[in-house]
């Protein structure tokens, strides 16, 4: 009977070293902890902001048909502009074994803990158009030339008032207000940096005056970029401090904010032959705000092809998976804090009317979408 059953017991732990060894080989023959039926390359893990805004929309689009035409499924996610629902879109990635993580950040300072779990399984991070900061987890960055984009929007108004060089003997000086981004974009900081760099000059000799007096980043956040917040500040802005003089240029950066913005001017009397609206910039050519340009009321926009961005990150990602160096031009503008990411980032450029064909000869919108 002894014998017996340590022979039973000796082909069980056979049987179950045979198992053991089995299960080790798929494992190693798979490569990874990815499920066999994850596709080619495993699935991607996409995560975007809002589905408010149609550049997101699209930017999601983009990057899960690029990544599928590469060989990859993709899990695409949007965290409805709330950061808890991001962090438990990335967990949830994580715990399904996603391979690559594209993260779109809400909060580009609330996702250091899900990165260290993304770290600790091994799952590489990219960074996409919004830096994530305070974590060393995030492998790379893809986005577009952001303190350019400030720079166009500046630079416009300095052009369309014809302001010349900055002179303090000036004859002339011309009303401004400012808006910034969302305060926890890390973008934020890079739009209005490019901005102030060409405004600054303008503001001291005082060609252009501030009556707000709201001449400080923090001063003129918009949080999560929110066209209702932009209009209600318009408002405010108008009533407080444009009683009988005028506005003659806002530097927004963004087109939804800008149609807030335009929406209060538009309340307060500008739109009309009497008072004109001033000079309204924007940024992402989003199609409501081509129209408004095409029909006369924002003045300009910042283009910035989000296929072409989407398409540096599904080359990014594939060259992170494939154990090759993605390609980067930027290695030290971008820290987050923790780490100086390497980067990639694209070139902007400035659209107004007299311009918006080149939206139509790009591919990015249709001549029928236009009018």
């Amino acid at each position: 009977m002894r014998r017996t059953a340590l022979t039973t017991t000796s082909l069980a732990l056979t049987s179950l070293l045979a198992l053991s060894l089995t299960a080790c080989g798929q494992e190693a023959k798979g490569g990874s902890r990815y499920k066999a039926d994850d596709g080619k390359g495993g699935t991607v893990g996409i995560a975007m902001p809002t589905k408010s805004s149609e550049r997101w929309i699209a930017d999601g689009k983009n990057m899960s048909k690029q990544f599928q035409k590469a060989g990859y499924k993709t899990d695409l996610q949007y965290g409805d502009d709330k950061v808890e629902n991001q962090v438990a879109q990335l967990e949830n990635m994580i715990t399904k074994g996603r391979k690559l993580l594209v993260v779109a950040a809400i909060d580009g300072s609330a996702l250091t803990e899900v990165l260290q779990r993304a770290a600790d399984a091994g799952i590489p991070v990219i960074s996409y158009d919004r830096l994530i900061l305070g974590t060393k987890n995030v492998d790379y960055y893809a986005s577009f030339d952001n303190e350019r984009v400030g720079e166009l929007q500046a630079q416009y108004i300095v052009d369309e008032l014809k302001l010349g060089e900055p002179d303090k003997d000036a004859a002339d000086s011309y009303n401004v207000e400012l808006f910034a981004g969302s305060p926890d974009d890390n973008n934020t900081k890079y739009f209005w940096n490019g901005a102030m760099k060409v405004l600054k000059p303008y503001l001291d000799s005082g060609q252009l005056v501030v009556r707000s007096k709201q001449t400080k980043m923090n001063q003129a956040t918009t949080l999560r970029w929110d066209g209702g917040t932009a209009q209600k500040r318009m408002d405010d802005l108008i009533s407080k401090h444009y009683g009988e003089a005028k506005v003659d240029a806002v530097l927004s950066p963004y087109d939804g904010i800008s149609l807030g913005i335009i929406s209060a001017l538009k309340s307060a009397g500008y739109g009309g032959k009497a008072e004109p609206l001033p000079v309204v910039t924007g940024q992402d050519a989003e199609l409501a705000s081509v129209k408004s340009i095409i029909k006369g009321q924002q003045t300009q926009t910042v283009f910035k092809d989000t296929r072409k961005l989407a398409k540096q990150a599904v080359q990014m990602g594939d060259a992170v998976l494939t154990d090759k160096k993605p390609e980067v031009n930027n290695t030290k503008d971008y820290n987050n804090g923790k780490k100086t990411v390497p980067s990639y980032l694209l070139k902007p450029v400035s659209v107004d009317k007299s311009n918006t064909q080149l939206l139509v000869d790009e591919g990015y919108f249709t001549a029928g979408q236009l009018k």
